[in-house]
């Protein structure tokens, strides 16, 4: 049998080479990383920054903790300099939010469930708390989702006057609101559970009603509807 001359195996191209040949959906995460990152030390090439960069902390599902990554995660790999880390963490973002819309279109929010699948793999990695006014229409549907806080490592500063502002401004039929826990656990704070009450009861005096607040931890949802935990609220 004989070999064509002009045949080059995949496996001898670089990564440019290897995009502009076969095409992008032929190449592995690595090597779509290291498209993006070009170039990287006397000691190790693109190809083997990108791989370092996606087995970071011994975690699996490498390319999706790019989404989670802080600058110094990126800087934090020989090779990643500030602008190199400015650059993935934009196109981080930029993932972020490609995902958010395209899996929130027309999206009905029925169930704790479906809520806590559209923010579960953003939020279970996230260092600081944050906390998301989700906005629905009289159908259940997404109207709009609103980042209202960011706090520190296990606390989050948040006003009713916010997201009643909010509410009235893309005249919701009703909200939901969703944080993370830093730690994990998903066992709510008095804290969580009282502003939630509150919320509660001022929705329903403004006929516009809080229907659930979900506290996100690591892989793992806690639902204050299914937990029983707006009683004590409802009954005052």
């Amino acid at each position: 049998m004989h070999k064509n001359k002009d045949y080059v195996s995949p496996d001898s191209l670089q990564p440019y080479e290897k995009f502009a040949e076969l095409g992008a959906e032929r190449l592995s995460d690595a090597e779509l990383l290291a498209i993006i990152i070009r170039s990287g030390t006397r000691d190790s090439n693109a190809l083997k920054v990108a791989t370092e960069l996606l087995n970071l902390y011994g975690r699996e599902d490498g390319i999706l903790n790019l989404m989670y990554y802080t600058d110094s995660d990126f800087r934090s790999i020989r090779g990643i300099g500030p602008v190199k880390a400015t650059q993935l963490a934009a196109i981080s973002e930029l993932s972020k939010r490609i995902w958010k819309t395209r899996s929130r279109r027309r999206v009905t929010l029925s169930t704790p469930s479906s809520i806590a699948d559209l923010y579960m793999e953003e939020l279970r990695y996230c260092n600081q708390e944050r906390v998301y006014l989700l906005l629905l229409d009289s159908q259940n549907r997404l109207l709009q989702s609103v980042p209202v806080s960011q706090g520190t490592v296990n606390a989050s500063a948040i006003s009713a006057r916010e997201i009643f502002f909010e509410a009235i401004k893309y005249r919701a039929a009703a909200f939901v609101i969703v944080h993370n826990h830093p730690s994990g656990s998903t066992r709510p704070s008095e804290a969580d559970i009282n502003f939630a009450i509150m919320l509660r009861m001022l929705g329903q005096m403004m006929n516009i009603p809080l229907m659930d607040c979900l506290i996100i931890g690591d892989n793992e949802y806690l639902s204050f509807s299914e937990a029983g935990l707006f009683r004590k609220g409802d009954s005052l």
